[in-house]
C-alpha cells in the first residue's frame, strides 16, 4: 500500500476504489447533510495561540478511558455492516491494538466480536436497545464472553432516512439477483472486487452478533427489530448498565440536562455525539457542545467526543475543550477502504502525527496539560443545550 499524508486523500482513495453505492452509503448524512456538514467545518472555527521558544521536546499523548490504557486520545468508534474490505472489523481491530488503543464494536457489524475481541483485548462492545430485555443480557453475556472489556450503549439513532443527494441502493441480501443488480459497479472497482474473490466471499450484509443463537439476520431484519423495540427509558439504561456491572458508555450525549442524567444512572463514560450526522438534521456539531458538557459533568465522568475528527489538531481540540479521548468512524474507514489493515494504521499515525505536532507549537508536553486557553474560540462557537 502507498502511504498517504491524510485523511482527506484517503477518502479521495476509496472513493476511487469502492463502488460507488458502498461508498456512498459510508458518506452517510441525513436530509439536507447540515449536520453532517458542521461536524466538519465546526474544528475549522477554532484557532490555536501557539508559542515560539521554550518548547517542549517531549509529548507525552498516553490516557486512560473505561480502564483501558491507550497510547493516545483516539479510539475507533463503532459502525454498522460495511462491504469495505473482506477482512472488516477484524482488519480495523488488529490496526487499533497494532497502535495502542481500543476497537468499538457495532452489534451491527460485519464480524463477530469473537473474532474482533481475538484480535484486539481493548473491544469494546456497542448494543442498540433492541430486541428486548433477555436479548439484551444475551448479546450482552455473549460479549462478556468473547472478552469484550466495556459496553457502550447508543441511543442518538432515528435513522431518518432521505437525504437530498440521494441515498444508496442496499440489497436485503447478496442473493444472485442483488449480484447480477451490482455486476457493473463492480467490475468497474477491480481491485475491490479482487480483495473479496481472494477471499472467496461476497459482503453478506448481516449482523453475526444479533444471531442469538440462529442464523445472523440481515441489516434490515435487524433494523425491522430495532423499530419494533420500545424506546428505552432513563430507568432501562440504569438497568442495562447494572446488568454489565463493568465500564460502560452511553453514546448520543448533545445536551447538559442528559448528560446530568447519565451521571444519576452510574455511566462510566459518555460520548458527545450526533451519529455522524445520521440523526437529527439541525443538530449541531458534538465539538460546539462539547465545552458545556464538560462544565457540568466533567468532574463526575469520562467524557469522549464522537464527530467529525480528520486529523489530529481536532484530537487536540476536542482535549483542550474538556473530552478525555475522541472516536473516530470515516476516517478509519477511509483508511480501511484505502489500504486494509494497513491503511487504518496509516489513518491511526495521521492522527498521532497531527497532535504532536499541535502540542509541539502550543508549547506543552502532555494531552492532560490541554486547556480552553490554548485555543481561539470564536464568539457564538458554543451550543450550550439542556441548561
Amino acid at each position: 500500500m502507498d502511504w498517504f499524508e491524510t485523511t482527506a486523500e484517503a477518502q479521495r482513495r476509496a472513493q476511487k476504489r469502492l463502488p460507488p453505492s458502498v461508498y456512498s452509503a459510508l458518506v452517510a448524512g441525513s436530509e439536507q447533510g447540515i449536520t453532517v456538514a458542521d461536524n466538519l467545518s465546526a474544528f475549522g472555527e477554532l484557532g490555536f495561540a501557539p508559542h515560539i521558544a521554550g518548547l517542549s521536546g517531549k509529548r507525552d499523548m498516553a490516557t486512560t478511558v473505561m480502564g483501558q490504557s491507550l497510547s493516545l486520545p483516539v479510539i475507533i468508534s463503532p459502525t454498522g455492516v460495511q462491504a469495505v474490505n473482506p477482512d472488516g472489523e477484524v482488519a480495523v481491530a488488529r490496526a487499533a491494538a497494532a497502535r495502542g488503543t481500543a476497537m468499538g464494536l457495532s452489534s451491527f457489524a460485519s464480524k463477530p466480536i469473537e473474532e474482533v475481541a481475538a484480535v484486539n483485548p481493548q473491544t469494546f462492545f456497542q448494543m442498540y436497545w433492541t430486541g428486548g430485555r433477555d436479548k439484551l443480557v444475551g448479546r450482552m453475556e455473549r460479549a462478556r464472553a468473547a472478552g469484550a472489556v466495556g459496553l457502550i450503549i447508543t441511543t442518538d439513532w432515528s435513522f431518518s432516512s432521505g437525504r437530498d443527494w440521494g441515498s444508496p441502493a442496499i440489497p436485503e441480501k447478496m442473493d444472485l439477483r442483488a449480484m447480477l443488480r451490482f455486476a457493473p459497479e463492480a467490475v468497474r472497482r477491480p481491485r475491490w472486487l479482487f480483495d473479496f474473490a481472494r477471499a472467496g466471499r461476497v459482503p453478506d450484509l448481516s449482523a453475526p452478533n444479533l444471531a442469538d443463537g440462529g442464523a445472523a439476520p440481515t441489516f434490515f431484519g435487524a433494523y425491522g427489530e430495532w423499530m419494533q423495540t420500545p424506546l428505552p427509558t432513563w430507568e432501562d439504561i440504569s438497568w442495562l448498565r447494572e446488568q454489565w456491572g463493568g465500564p460502560f458508555m452511553l453514546k448520543g450525549v448533545m445536551r447538559v440536562d442528559d448528560a446530568k442524567r447519565a451521571v444519576d444512572a452510574g455511566v462510566t463514560a459518555i460520548s458527545v455525539s450526533n451519529h455522524g450526522g445520521n440523526n437529527l438534521d439541525g443538530t449541531p456539531a458534538p465539538i460546539r457542545a462539547l465545552p458545556a458538557i464538560a462544565e457540568a459533568v466533567g468532574q463526575q465522568v469520562e467524557i469522549v467526543l464522537d464527530g467529525g475528527v480528520r486529523r489530529g489538531s481536532d484530537v487536540v481540540k476536542a482535549v483542550a475543550l474538556g473530552a478525555r479521548a475522541v472516536m473516530i468512524g470515516r476516517a478509519y474507514l477511509w483508511g480501511l477502504a484505502a489500504g486494509g489493515q494497513a491503511g487504518v494504521e496509516n489513518v491511526l499515525d495521521i492522527l498521532r502525527g497531527g497532535i504532536d505536532s499541535a502540542l509541539l507549537g502550543l508549547g506543552l508536553s502532555s494531552v492532560h496539560d490541554l486547556s480552553a486557553a490554548d485555543l481561539v474560540v470564536p464568539a457564538g462557537f458554543r451550543r450550550d443545550l439542556g441548561l
